[in-house]
């Protein structure tokens, strides 16, 4: 389910208070001493506070009906990344309550009301069990870092959906419809338009399924307008089983998730009016079910891409690159933006070169790289630029085609650099840049801003690029 959990400023602290949050902050303590009927000071002497980020306190206080709680916290040297810490810290805490009031640490509180809605963030078919704190009231924040926090958090949860929902449920068609449910121009391509089009790559992958594949392309426009640019591109594959070069059971648990990149993009566009972004910007998401079937594609086909470039199909399983060809080459050919970005679950090797603490930037531009970087350390989606070693492109040689889709005759053991490579091919000569989050698209822990499931990763970092 969505972040139920609402937000709020109000400019004091409630009388009825059930649970207040304060930070270890000499001058916003005393103002709650005659509740908690100790001098914080000494509170803290007694617990050996040191007042680091994640560091909470509770302390039981006398309430008219009952007991309150006061949860003293830390918020470390102040950054947004030990705010995001403290917050998820205080919703943690507060897991079960209907109601936190928070008195948050002075300065922009945006990374610290965001992270308190991320913490919230819950998704259950049945049953809910025990759900996250209701209500967020902060006291005495400034409205607006509070809102733009909730507007981003809200973001994320709207991908963190449309990536968990089951394969069952969730089909292309069933993604264009939440794409549509947006108050922005939405433009679908079904699988008669996507013939007559020539998007051989995503009729290739979708081939195999009951399911027909889509073509979603959404549009933002700022209030004042602007000639920058930007296409925002995402892989949508519902479920992946990896056609007929099929996956494992165990690899296949988790492939209704394959579509994480597409969900970002969607949430990007939800997000874009109420963040007054000044660039307009046209999101592509690329969707179809990749299954095994007698109808499905077969290594050693040859597909021929939007454009006219012609593919020999050398694995099934690397279908998230065939959809996102047609993509690129269709907002190079008929978009003309000035910059492009593709968001993709695209190769385990990215896993293993990164971990799940980073997502890998590849890019034709090194301003275009550098400012992704950049907001991705202020977002907290961290990204880490990976090479594109062009000597490594020989290894997609294919003697029947103009590419194959995956290494053939070479074993450079870089699947995640081969698979940016070509994507390089589709995206023309403008700036481009690839974002392969297969390691850092699903978490399987709850841990701070994180639930396990989905994680949204790359609309924090796209939003905080196209936004500032």
């Amino acid at each position: 389910m969505p972040i139920e959990t609402t937000a709020s400023v109000v400019a004091d602290v409630p009388a009825d208070v059930e649970l207040l949050a304060v930070p270890f902050d000499a001058d916003l303590v005393p103002a709650i001493e005659l509740d908690l009927h100790v001098p914080a000071a000494a509170l803290l002497a007694h617990y050996d506070a040191k007042g680091e980020a994640g560091e909470v306190i509770e302390v039981p206080v006398a309430r008219e009906g009952g007991v309150g709680r006061v949860l003293l916290y830390g918020v470390g040297d102040g950054s947004p990344r030990a705010l995001r810490k403290a917050a998820t810290a205080l919703t943690r805490k507060a897991k079960g309550k209907q109601a936190l009031v928070v008195v948050p640490p002075t300065g922009d509180v945006t990374a610290f009301a965001e992270a308190a809605l991320l913490a919230a963030y819950t998704f259950k078919i049945g049953a809910p069990g025990k759900q996250s704190v209701r209500a967020l009231t902060f006291v005495g924040a400034d409205e607006g870092s509070v809102r733009r926090g909730q507007t981003v958090a809200e973001a994320v949860a709207l991908a963190r959906d449309l990536t968990n929902t089951p394969a069952s449920v969730k089909n292309p068609a069933w993604l264009a419809e939440r794409a549509a449910e947006l108050d922005v121009p939405v433009r679908v391509w079904d699988e008669e338009q996507l013939q007559a089009d020539g998007f051989g790559g995503i009729l290739a992958v979708g081939r195999g399924s009951a399911n027909p594949p889509r073509l979603i392309q959404l549009s933002y426009t700022p209030a004042e307008p602007s000639e920058r640019h930007v296409v925002l591109v995402g892989k949508g594959i519902t479920f992946d089983s990896g056609g007929l070069s099929l996956k494992p059971n165990e690899n296949m648990k988790t492939q209704k998730t394959d579509m994480a990149g597409g969900a970002v993009v969607i949430a990007v566009i939800s997000a874009l009016a109420r963040l007054g972004a000044p660039v307009r910007v046209t999101g592509l998401v690329a969707s179809a079910e990749n299954m095994p079937s007698g109808t499905a594609q077969r290594p050693s086909d040859v597909i021929t891409h939007y454009g006219g470039r012609t593919v020999e199909v050398l694995n099934t399983d690397a279908e998230g690159r065939l959809v996102l060809a047609d993509a690129l080459a269709y907002a190079d050919a008929e978009l003309d933006p000035d910059a492009v970005v593709d968001i993709a679950t695209l190769t385990g090797a990215i896993t293993i070169a990164l971990g799940r603490g980073y997502g890998a930037v590849y890019a034709t531009d090194d301003d275009l790289a550098q400012r992704l970087v950049d907001a991705g350390q202020v977002s907290d989606d961290r990204l880490w630029r990976m090479p594109l070693i062009d000597d490594y492109a020989r290894a997609l040689e294919s003697p029947i085609a103009d590419l194959a889709n995956v290494e053939s005759g070479s074993t450079y053991g870089a699947g995640s650099i081969t698979a940016a490579l070509f994507l390089r091919e589709f995206a023309g000569k403008r700036p481009w840049a690839h974002l392969d989050i297969a390691g850092v698209g699903r978490s399987t822990v709850d841990d701070g801003v994180l639930t396990k499931g989905a994680t949204g990763f790359g609309v924090r970092v796209l939003l905080e690029w196209l936004t500032r």
